[in-house]
């Protein structure tokens, strides 16, 4: 079998329509939307919007984050076709692995795993910190102790005292994966209403900052709107371009983690009730709502607050920081939005988790991975030892790994995937082209391409360190394909 061999699309069809052996048809479109909203507003949100604003673009970051939202939007309309022409879990995996040949789509596959793994166990050492903000500020308790909280490779500042706190473990960081991994266990339908509510909860906090916020912000925090260009250099010594066209595209590349997850919908497609039309809706419909709140948000806190401000006192828990010292008589306010912040960071490590396991579902079920992560819980229905092996993995790296050392591995990750995405519409037109679609991107090969161009160009502004670390991550996947997944390939018994 060659390496580009085709997954025929009968087979796909032929899977996604056999949902009475596999996994349960659950989700309504409504669902899907919430699912989205659910990843989409976190960590993003609440915390690269100022570090964006400090380090590269100042007021401009609102720039940055249109140039991160047309990026998403194209790349969106070819998620939406092919969503609704292949409904089956997988997402760009599937799709790469039905236009593009199989070499091509474990890469991909490969690179979801980092992608999704990486990005819930990052979002979990974040809630981790907020969690102990919540316990000094909100409920006036002593916080979680430094050596439970962190992993051991951190190192406290010395205290009053002069003692240097080492990390264990982060407790809290492990604590919410294993939640979050076995309410998925129990079911996608009981995951989506959880996760339903907490999105109503968030949504309505950042609402509430957006209006209450307009109030106090001022002319000379926006001015000038697009700094001159020049190079900031942060605490750790990084430089950055500031201003300027650089500083805005270094802004997108920055908050474009904040759009992470509306591809995650996807991988929910055979646990859709109609995906033909659900899986556009839920895609598009996530993207266009958070699209509107981030754009509004970000004018409120960078008019709030210096740009200043966000690279010193308002560094970490920046929000919080800003309520708290630029709109007085509102502490209420900053004590919501801690509370906003964890429940928006629990919904994006479940719909992380969620996008994880079904992504080993799809790669199993062709033979790629072990037959394990595609085993169906006989009464839930949910490939819950892939959950609980992805809870292993990813609860380890919670517990025992400092969130610092990622970076943007998330980011080049889910362009890479992006990438290939738009390409496959392409590909599909011309090899399919009688292949039932509910929805057609329009102006097709422009819409894909222009998608290309804009992930390419965010891709390039994420520097080469990231380039190497995902070569690396590249090449460990190449030994696991040619020492295990290329003999074992369920499509080489169709040839």
């Amino acid at each position: 079998m060659g390496l580009f061999t085709k997954k025929p699309i009968h087979l796909l069809m032929q899977e996604a329509g056999d949902s009475e052996k596999g996994l349960k048809r659950t989700l309504s479109s409504g669902s899907l939307v919430a699912l989205g909203i659910g990843a989409i507003i976190g960590a993003g949100l609440f915390v690269r919007t100022a570090a964006a604003a400090a380090q590269n673009a100042g007021p401009s970051v609102t720039l940055g984050f249109i140039v991160a939202a047309i990026g998403c939007a194209l790349a969106g309309l070819c998620y939406a076709e092919l969503s609704s022409s292949i409904p089956i879990s997988g997402s760009a995996y599937t799709y790469t692995y039905a236009t593009m040949g199989e070499f091509l789509a474990w890469i991909i596959g490969w690179d979801l795993i980092l992608e999704y793994a990486v990005g819930a166990a990052t979002v979990g050492i974040a809630w981790s910190e907020y969690l102990n903000n919540l316990l000094v500020h909100v409920l006036h308790w002593k916080p979680i102790a430094y050596e439970w909280c962190h992993s051991p490779f951190e190192h406290s500042i010395a205290d009053a005292s002069g003692m240097i706190h080492s990390g264990i473990m982060n407790i809290p960081a492990l604590g919410i994966v294993t939640a979050l991994s076995l309410l998925l266990i129990k079911g996608t339908q009981e995951s989506a209403f959880v996760n339903g509510l907490i999105v109503i909860t968030k949504v309505s906090i950042v609402i509430l900052i957006i209006i209450l916020g307009w109030g106090f912000v001022q002319d000379k925090n926006l001015t000038p709107y697009i700094p001159e260009p020049t190079i900031y250099t942060d605490g750790q010594g990084i430089n950055h371009h500031f201003g300027g066209i650089m500083g805005i595209l270094g802004a997108a590349g920055v908050v474009f983690f904040a759009f992470i997850g509306f591809d995650a919908v996807s991988t929910a497609a055979q646990e859709t009730k109609n995906p033909k039309k659900a899986m556009p809706i839920g895609i598009l419909g996530s993207l266009a709502v958070c699209t509107v709140l981030y754009i509004l948000f970000a004018h409120v806190l960078t008019g709030m607050a210096p740009v200043e401000f966000f690279r010193t006192d308002g560094k970490e828990a920046s929000v919080v920081a800003a309520i708290n010292k630029f709109m007085p008589g509102y502490a209420w306010l900053g004590k919501l939005v801690t509370i906003a912040i964890l429940a928006g960071f629990s919904s994006v490590i479940l719909v992380m988790l969620l996008g994880q396991s079904r992504v080993f579902y799809s790669m199993s079920k062709d033979g790629l991975l072990p037959a394990v992560f595609s085993e169906v819980h006989p009464k839930y229905k949910t490939p819950y030892k892939a959950n609980l092996i992805i809870l292993v993995l990813v609860g380890a790296f919670a517990a025992f790994v400092p969130g610092d050392i990622v970076g943007d591995m998330t980011s080049i990750g889910t362009l890479f995937a992006f990438i290939l995405v738009c390409a496959a519409v392409i590909i599909l037109r011309k090899t399919n082209p009688e292949l039932p679609r509910q929805f057609k991107t329009p102006l097709v090969p422009l819409v894909p391409i222009l998608g290309i161009i804009v992930c390419a160009a965010m891709i390039f502004g994420l520097g080469w360190t990231n380039w190497l670390r995902l070569f690396i991550w590249l090449a460990v996947g190449m030994i696991v394909y040619f020492g295990y997944s290329k003999k074992k390939s369920h499509l080489k018994d169709k040839d």
